[in-house]
C-alpha cells in the first residue's frame, strides 16, 4: 500500500494514476473539498483528512508500506511544508514504513531566506535523513504542467509575460516523468537514501519558452518583459495592505530572481539510475496540447 499526500494536485494525481495503472494499492490523502472522483474511479482508496491534523496523518499512515509526500503548502508553509511532513516522518517510523519519498525543490540547499517553502523543505530533508527511515529526496525544477495554461493563453493571444531576466536558465521537468521517478524510487536500490536533482533533458533560458510555444502553434510571440523591480514594487505595495500576502509571495520572488536548472551530469545520473529518458518540455506540451 502506497500513501500519497497531495493526491489531487498536479503531481499527486499523476502518481496515483500511474500506481493504479500498475495495479498497485494506493491510499490517496485528499481534502473533502477537492475533486477526487477520478482517483476513486481508478480504484484508489480515498482518505479524507486534513494534513494540519496530526490524528488524520496518524490514521492515514496505518498499514502502509510506502509514503510519497507530494503535497504543496498554498500559503501555509509552516503547517504543510514543514509540520505535516515532520508528522508524516514520525508516523512512518511508528508504522515501520519501508521507504519514504519526499518531493522537495531544486535549490533548496542555497539558503534562500525570503521563501518559507524553501526553508521548510530543507529542514524536512535534514529531519528525514536523520530519521533512520529509508528515503529518497527528489528536488525537481519547474513542473511542465504549470506551463499548460500559459501555452493555451499564448495559443489564443500570442502574448507571453516574462518577468525578470530572459537569460535565466531552467530545467523544466515533465510532471509525468517526476511521478514515474517518485514511484520507482521505492524499489530502485540505487535510489535508497539518495538525493536527486530532477529536471528535463534540456537547459532552457526563460525566453526559450515562448519560442517553443511559437513553434508548436506557428504564432509569432509577443513577449512582455517587465523588470523584477516592478514585481518588488507591487509586492511592497501589497504589504502595506496585507503583510501576510507580502510574505507569501517570497517563494514566487525567489523563483523569479534565480536560476533553477540541472546539470548534464545530474540528468545523466537520473536517467541511468531510473533507466529512462527524460521527456523534453516541447514533447510534453505536444502530448497535452497538440499543435496548430
Amino acid at each position: 500500500m502506497f500513501l500519497v499526500t497531495g493526491a489531487t494536485g498536479s503531481l499527486g494525481r499523476r502518481i496515483v494514476r500511474q500506481l493504479r495503472d500498475q495495479g498497485k494499492s494506493v491510499r490517496a490523502f485528499v481534502r473533502l473539498t477537492s475533486n477526487y472522483e477520478e482517483l476513486e474511479d481508478r480504484g484508489a482508496e480515498i482518505f479524507i483528512g486534513d494534513l494540519k491534523q496530526d490524528k488524520d496523518i496518524a490514521k492515514a499512515c496505518q498499514g502502509v508500506k510506502y509514503i510519497i509526500s507530494s503535497h504543496g503548502s498554498g500559503s501555509n508553509a509552516q503547517a504543510l511544508d514543514y509540520r505535516a511532513n515532520i508528522e508524516l516522518i514520525d508516523c512512518a517510523k511508528e508504522n515501520q514504513v519501508e521507504h519514504f519519498v519526499f518531493i522537495s525543490v531544486l535549490g533548496v540547499d542555497r539558503g534562500y531566506q525570503d521563501s518559507a517553502t524553501f526553508k521548510a523543505k530543507r529542514e524536512v530533508e535534514k529531519y528525514l535523513m536523520k530519521s533512520g527511515l529509508n528515503y529518497t529526496i527528489l528536488r525537481p525544477s519547474g513542473f511542465a504542467n504549470n506551463l499548460l495554461p500559459l501555452a493555451e493563453r499564448f495559443r489564443e493571444t500570442g502574448i507571453y509575460l516574462l518577468i525578470g531576466d530572459p537569460q535565466h536558465r531552467s530545467s523544466i521537468v515533465s510532471t509525468d516523468d517526476l511521478a514515474t521517478i517518485a514511484i520507482a524510487s521505492v524499489e530502485t536500490s540505487a535510489a535508497k537514501n539518495r538525493i536527486f536533482a530532477v529536471g528535463g533533458p534540456n537547459i532552457l533560458t526563460r525566453e526559450d519558452i515562448p519560442r517553443i510555444f511559437a513553434r508548436l502553434f506557428n504564432k509569432e510571440p509577443i513577449i512582455i518583459n517587465p523588470p523584477l523591480a516592478l514585481f518588488d514594487g507591487l509586492r511592497s505595495g501589497l504589504g502595506l495592505i496585507n503583510p501576510q500576502l507580502q510574505k507569501s509571495l517570497g517563494t514566487l520572488r525567489t523563483l523569479l530572481a534565480h536560476e533553477f536548472f540541472c546539470t548534464a551530469e545530474e540528468i545523466a545520473l537520473l536517467e541511468f539510475t531510473f533507466n529512462m529518458q527524460m521527456e523534453s518540455l516541447e514533447s510534453f506540451l505536444l502530448r497535452y496540447l497538440g499543435s496548430n
